[in-house]
């Protein structure tokens, strides 16, 4: 293999196509199947992927009897065909908003203290000027969504970047911590219980982020430290309505962030238990990548989370 240069895909002739029949084989991993995915026939397929190998001098799927499997040229290949296939479609959908009169579309992700304050509070100020731009927010963990902003189903997202990500693809942009709480039901055993220990918590049903979420491990972590038994009743869930409904019908015990449980936890309903300790995660922040061009409305709302970030500090 020779060196590639900055040309390219000009050079090995690289066609949409391609980009569609690798995220086929990425699927299916037999080439009669990717084709007819295709509605192609299965020579034109082949010829295809050996064309397009012979034009780069690099082998991208090992043939095997029962199929193909991308080797490591291949999964780069795949890789970025996500993404540029996802750029195209959303370029459709931005050109199909401003022909109808609206002012485009912006893709978000965020963890859950940025969803509720400081997110809602841009994209309102952000749709006084713009009523028309199309707004889509998704609220994940760190590790969710940090992989769907590579593949560029995210414009940007407020997050972190979680270990084994290379964080040279990408901007960082920091915001703040996330100050954790532990959340219980009015009337739970434990609401008037003064001063208040892990030991006192632990032998009660928990409702807690998967295991690797940064809030799972900051409560693991927790244990660990003050050499306390984790629970060993323990539901893993990343959706907190969940987690809030276990609380409200049971002895369950869950962990939130502040600013969420200040939204959705009725005082009636529910009560934040005193810990002598305050709990936080690792600094969150705007992320986006660093060599892709943010549409006019995604730049316009990472605009306006800035104005609002320098203006709460």
């Amino acid at each position: 293999m020779g060196v590639l240069d900055e040309n390219w895909f000009l050079n090995a002739r690289l066609k949409l196509r391609h980009l569609q029949l690798f995220l086929a084989l990425d699927e299916q991993r037999n080439l009669h199947r990717a084709a007819a995915q295709l509605h192609m026939s299965q020579p034109a397929a082949s010829k295809l992927l050996n064309d397009l190998e012979a034009n780069l001098g690099i082998r991208l799927f090992d043939r095997q009897p029962r199929g193909l499997t991308p080797n490591w040229y291949g999964e780069i290949m795949i890789r970025h065909a996500h993404s540029m296939l996802s750029t195209l479609r959303q370029t459709g959908e931005e050109l199909n908003a401003l022909g109808e009169g609206n002012a485009g579309t912006v893709a978000v992700g965020t963890v859950m203290a940025p969803a509720v304050t400081l997110l809602t509070s841009a994209i309102e100020r952000v749709h006084r000027d713009r009523p028309g731009l199309k707004i889509s927010v998704d609220v994940d963990v760190s590790k969710a969504l940090v992989p769907r902003l590579l593949e560029g189903e995210l414009d940007f997202a407020i997050t972190r970047i979680p270990a084994g990500f290379d964080v040279e693809r990408f901007v960082f942009e920091e915001i703040g911590e996330e100050e954790l709480c532990f959340v219980c039901r009015q009337g739970h055993p434990l609401t008037d219980k003064t001063p208040l220990s892990l030991c006192d918590m632990v032998d009660y049903p928990w409702s807690l982020q998967p295991i690797g979420a940064l809030m799972r491990q900051r409560v693991d972590s927790l244990f660990l430290h003050h050499q306390v038994a984790p629970p060993r009743q323990i539901v893993d869930t990343a959706d907190l309505l969940v987690s809030l409904a276990l609380v409200d019908k049971s002895d369950t015990i869950t962990v939130t962030t502040r600013e969420a449980a200040d939204l959705l936890c009725n005082p009636q309903r529910f009560h934040l238990l005193p810990f002598s300790e305050t709990l936080s995660v690792q600094p969150y922040g705007l992320v986006s990548l660093r060599h892709q061009r943010l549409s006019p409305g995604a730049a316009a709302l990472m605009s306006t989370l800035r104005e609002i970030i320098a203006q709460s500090g």
